[in-house]
């Protein structure tokens, strides 16, 4: 029999770690279910996925300063051109697939700045070219939300209505792209794909460890552009007296990034705490990003992996939230109570919630074990679904597994 040749498309390789996080979940997926399949990648950083992961990896753009502001005639010009050429690169890749399976990722939301011309093209180039050339597109596990710009809106709604399969990351997002008036009827919630990936040994015993700090170059959403360097002052400023009142009570404190974006935010708070007991982490990829909060006494953290990875790990959590994403993630983990806006850190009121969270270590801690065992086994049930979906004739005996109700 032919091998069946499965893409993973989206902004992988690109440097943030949630994203190449859910890669690696799918990844893993099709080498344990699939293992004759034939994968490669069209993708943001190719030579990252090509030497991390060990799959051939295609660019995503042709024009290679797509995601730069372009101010001179040249550069237009040339992301004008990429716009077309993109079309003819994307559908040629498709055409060589039986499936293409977009891994996670907030790919159907604007929660963060972004132009309709950038990636949701992107996106809706792949379904269109899947549904022309009938080649299965899944968008797993991926994240939505409301999008108040009518390009970017149309765009999403079409990729989504587009692709062959749909499961989310949570019901908002789910209930967002029926708002969009998407078919969702035959849709499912499932938990984030990060979920699925191994889980590092937790600290038993030993000395008190460190508050891992999550930060993030944090400067509002897509609808916030006119305020985006209020809004960042005013998240830098907060975090930063956090991270000092920490220090001033003797907490060692550890800073965590996701995205490489955000070292401009660890160098500015170490210089403004300017103390041996706060240090910065290098993680590269998810997996050092559970390492760290497993050795920590509790995590605060802004960025959605940054959650993700403290929560699956079992470490009492607290989210800087800058999105409803955070917020559904925190409650349905157990932790709802423990959410502060990142728009407007207050450091007063975030280290009473942080003592709050701290007194209730131990049952905090018992929960999260609770929750991420259901998780475990609805991520199962998700991987078993996609198999149903996409490889009809690949014969695998899977045991049953709880799903969640729609």
């Amino acid at each position: 029999m032919t091998p069946v040749r499965v893409g993973v498309f989206g902004l992988l390789g690109s440097g943030n770690l949630g994203n190449d996080g859910s890669l690696e979940a799918v990844l893993g997926y099709l080498r344990a279910e699939h293992p004759e399949a034939v994968v490669d990648a069209l993708c943001g950083g190719p030579e990252v996925v090509a030497a991390r992961y060990d799959i051939p990896a295609t660019r995503l753009h042709w024009y290679r300063g797509e995601y730069r502001t372009a101010s001179r005639a040249g550069a237009i010009a040339g992301k004008g051109l990429g716009k077309l050429v993109d079309a003819v690169r994307t559908a040629a890749w498709v055409r060589r697939h039986d499936v293409v399976i977009v891994p996670g990722m907030g790919v159907l939301e604007a929660t963060l700045p972004l132009r309709p011309w950038g990636f949701p093209y992107a996106l809706f180039l792949l379904c269109a070219s899947g549904r022309l050339l009938r080649t299965r597109v899944a968008l797993v596990g991926v994240g939505a939300a409301p999008i108040g710009d009518r390009p970017t809106r149309a765009l999403v709604r079409w990729s989504a209505r587009l692709a062959t399969y749909r499961s989310y990351r949570d019901t908002l997002s789910r209930d967002a792209m029926r708002a969009m008036g998407v078919d969702t009827a035959r849709d499912e919630v499932y938990p984030d794909l990060a979920f699925a990936l191994p889980t590092p040994s937790a600290r038993t015993s030993g000395p008190p460890g460190p508050v891992c700090v999550g930060v993030m170059d944090f400067h509002g959403g897509n609808d916030d552009r006119a305020r985006a360097e209020e809004i960042h002052r005013r998240y830098l400023d907060g975090t930063t007296r956090f991270v000092r009142a920490l220090v001033e009570d003797g907490r060692p404190v550890r800073l965590l990034t996701g995205d490489a974006c955000d070292a401009p935010v660890v160098a500015a708070i170490l210089d403004a705490v300017d103390s041996p007991l706060v240090t910065a982490a290098e993680a590269a990829s998810l997996a050092d990003l559970m390492k760290e909060a497993a050795a920590a006494d509790a995590v605060v953290a802004t960025r959605y992996h940054n959650l993700v990875c403290a929560l699956k790990v079992g470490t009492p959590t607290l989210a800087l939230s800058y999105a409803a994403k955070s917020d559904a993630l925190m409650d349905r983990m157990g932790l709802g109570a423990y959410c502060h806006p990142a728009r407007e850190v207050d450091a007063d009121r975030l280290l009473e919630q942080f003592r709050a969270l701290e007194k209730r270590s131990a049952e905090l801690r018992q929960t999260l074990t609770e929750r991420n065992l259901a998780a475990a086994r609805q991520l199962r049930h998700q991987f078993t679904a996609l198999t149903e979906a996409l490889f009809p004739a690949t014969d695998h005996t899977h045991t049953p597994t709880m799903r969640e109700a729609p």
